[in-house]
């Protein structure tokens, strides 16, 4: 189906095309915000402060409509995106993820760019009709990925690519709560995003299949706390993903185990969400039987540091590099296909779970039969 924005408005401020084809416009770049919930406040807070943005809000609650204006009484606002996208030049999708494609669908096609929350979509099919839909009208598809925009996650990149942990064991991370329930996703499609999105990013590539504990708790409709494990081929490594709606502490924390040392990053940390721990196993002589009962290893510790991380909001960074590409066309460090390779990834956690059986990434290189025996025996 094919949304069409009303021709009676006022055409946006475009300047035309750049020789790649893509769209750009003036120094004010209008935007809406669609969806003034939890994400979209903030949305609405950050491009406010920035000089030489508009900042429209839709929403089709008339009472969020009210709240925001009662924040923004300068910002004009509307219940139906239609009735203002022919005056915008680009908009922040942040409704409930079931309404993402159909929101950017919208926008894309009448040649505004997008910046979608994350998931881009809840199916792959949705997510690629996004990715070529920008690519079609020469706009830009962003993913709304906060974390690769954070400079603790940067500072973790950095020394994971430095080699100073070594080669990497594996990762763990753990993104826990109380709430909130989501009406149409579980915990997975709502939390995991952010801990697939920042594997990927630290490592360099998308998992080749992923397996997945997942179990409802309350109500009856969406699990609410689940395990995943993502397999990474070309780094030869592991993510552990723990996720839940369901737990007494908030919790938002990534380790990182190498062989040489180990970092945590925790993001709840006001002055040390950094920490690299100089501590470590080795395997000693297996003839040396000083402890019969012990595994042969030997146990080191040494400094825990703290680098200095010069802090900035992450929604902010994200949000003015968007408006930063749109005025200079240059391409989102996050584009649609970013977005699009975690869709895959949680789309293969839904066969997983279905399944209890590992679930292959589409997209990645197809397994032998051998491989496949390999995965379910590990």
């Amino acid at each position: 189906m094919k949304f069409v924005a009303s021709t009676a408005q006022p055409a946006a401020n475009l300047a035309g095309r750049e020789p790649g084809g893509l769209t750009t416009f003036g120094p004010d770049v209008r935007v809406a915000v669609v969806g003034y919930g939890y994400w979209g406040s903030k949305h609405m807070r950050v491009l406010s402060s920035m000089p030489g943005v508009q900042v429209t809000i839709v929403d089709e609650d008339p009472e969020r409509i009210a709240e925001a204006r009662r924040s923004y009484p300068q910002a004009e606002s509307a219940l139906h995106l239609g009735e203002v996208l022919g005056r915008v030049d680009a908009v922040v999708v942040a409704t409930p993820p079931a309404a993402h494609a159909q929101v950017a669908l919208q926008a894309l096609r009448q040649g505004r760019h997008a910046l979608v929350e994350k998931p881009l979509a809840t199916t792959v099919a949705d997510a690629q009709e996004m990715v070529d839909a920008a690519a079609t009208n020469g706009v830009h598809l962003m993913a709304g990925h906060t974390f690769e925009y954070n400079a603790a996650v940067w500072k973790l990149k950095e020394i994971i690519d430095s080699g100073e942990l070594g080669r990497v064991l594996y990762i763990d991370a753990a993104r826990l709560s109380l709430g909130k329930y989501q009406r149409d996703c579980n915990v997975i499609w709502d939390l995991a995003p952010h801990d697939i999105s920042i594997a990927t990013f630290l490592l360099g590539e998308v998992p080749r299949s992923t397996w997945v504990w997942a179990k409802r708790h309350v109500g009856h409709r969406h699990a609410d706390v689940a395990y995943l494990r993502l397999d990474f081929e070309k780094a030869a490594t592991h993510a552990f993903v723990h996720v839940s709606w369901l737990d007494p502490c908030k919790e938002r924390r990534v380790t990182v185990v190498g062989e040489r040392k180990m970092v945590v990053y925790n993001d709840m940390s006001d002055n040390e969400r950094i920490r690299v721990y100089d501590i470590g196993v080795d395997p000693t002589d297996p003839d040396d039987h000083g402890e019969s009962h012990a595994m042969p290893v030997s146990y080191r510790t040494g400094d825990i540091v703290s680098p200095f991380i010069q802090f900035n909001e992450p929604l902010l960074v994200q949000d003015s590099h968007f408006i930063d590409c749109i005025r200079t066309g240059a391409k989102p460090n996050t584009p649609g296909e970013r977005g699009l390779d975690i869709v895959r990834v949680l789309a293969a956690t839904d066969v997983a779970e279905a399944t209890g059986r590992p679930a292959f990434v589409a997209g990645s290189s197809a397994p032998s039969a051998a491989e496949l025996v390999r995965e379910v025996a590990s």
